[in-house]
C-alpha cells in the first residue's frame, strides 16, 4: 500500500497537530522505562502532543512506548537523515521534526507518510518551504534568530505561514511568542526538566504541563 504523502497533506497534518496544544514538550528521555510516566503525567496535564528528540540512545523505544498512551500524539525530533526518518516511521512516530531543511529528509517524509515540521530561521528558508506546499513551519533556534521581533518582520512578506517557534523559549517568554498572529504553539522543555525526570517527580511534572497547557488562553 502507497504510504506517500504529498507537501500539502503533510503541511495540513501538521496544522491540525500544533492545533490541538498550545506548547510541545521538546523531551530527551535516557531509560524506556521512564517513557509511560513521563508520557502520562505530561497528557493528564493537558500536554497531549508531544516531540521525544533522537539524543538519546534510547529514543525510539522511548517513542515506542509513548505512543502507547492513550489520547497521546507521538512525535520524533532532531531529524537529520533519511535514515532517521525511516527508523521513525518503524517505531510509531506519528509526525517529525527537523531542526533545518533539506531535500532528503524532506522528501522521505512524504515518501514514509510522515508529516513534518520542518525547522528555518531566513526569509529564503520560509520561501522555498512555501514554494514546496509547506505553511506551518518551526521556527528555530528563535531566540537567537531574532525571536518575536522576528516572527513579526516575517510576518509582512510571508503571512500565509504559522510558526512553532522553538529553542530558547521557556515559561518566561512563551506568552509572548503565543501573542503572535503567525505562531500556532511554541515547544519547549522547562515542564519537564531532566532533573525532575531523573528524580521522576512525575507529579511536579504534570503540574508543571498543566501551568503550560492554558498558556495562550483567555
Amino acid at each position: 500500500m502507497n504510504k506517500s504523502i504529498s507537501a500539502s497533506v503533510s503541511s495540513e497534518r501538521i496544522q491540525q497537530i500544533c492545533c490541538l496544544t498550545k506548547v510541545i514538550p521538546v523531551l530527551a528521555v535516557e531509560h524506556i522505562e521512564d517513557s509511560i510516566p513521563l508520557g502520562q503525567a505530561l497528557v493528564d496535564g493537558g500536554l497531549k502532543v508531544l516531540e521525544v528528540t533522537l539524543r538519546t540512545k534510547n529514543a525510539l523505544s522511548v517513542i515506542c512506548e509513548m505512543s502507547k498512551i492513550d489520547g497521546a500524539f507521538v512525535g520524533v525530533g532532531t531529524l537529520l537523515s533519511e535514515k532517521d526518518v525511516q527508523e521513525a516511521v518503524e517505531a510509531g512516530a506519528q509526525f517529525g521534526v527537523s531542526p533545518g531543511i533539506t531535500s532528503s529528509i524532506i522528501s522521505a517524509c512524504e515518501k514514509e507518510g510522515l508529516p513534518l515540521l520542518a525547522g528555518i530561521s531566513t526569509i529564503s528558508e520560509g520561501m522555498q518551504m512555501l514554494e514546496r506546499g509547506y505553511k506551518t513551519l518551526k521556527f528555530f533556534p528563535a531566540e537567537v534568530s531574532g525571536g518575536v521581533n522576528a516572527l513579526k518582520a516575517i510576518e509582512g512578506p510571508l503571512p500565509e505561514i504559522r510558526f512553532c517557534p522553538t529553542g530558547g523559549v521557556n515559561h518566561n517568554n512563551a506568552g509572548k511568542y503565543l501573542l503572535q498572529k503567525n505562531v500556532v504553539c511554541v515547544g519547549g522543555s522547562w515542564m519537564a526538566p531532566k532533573e525532575l525526570i531523573e528524580k521522576k517527580e512525575w507529579a511536579i511534572i504534570q503540574s508543571m504541563a498543566e501551568t503550560a497547557s492554558q498558556m495562550g488562553y483567555k
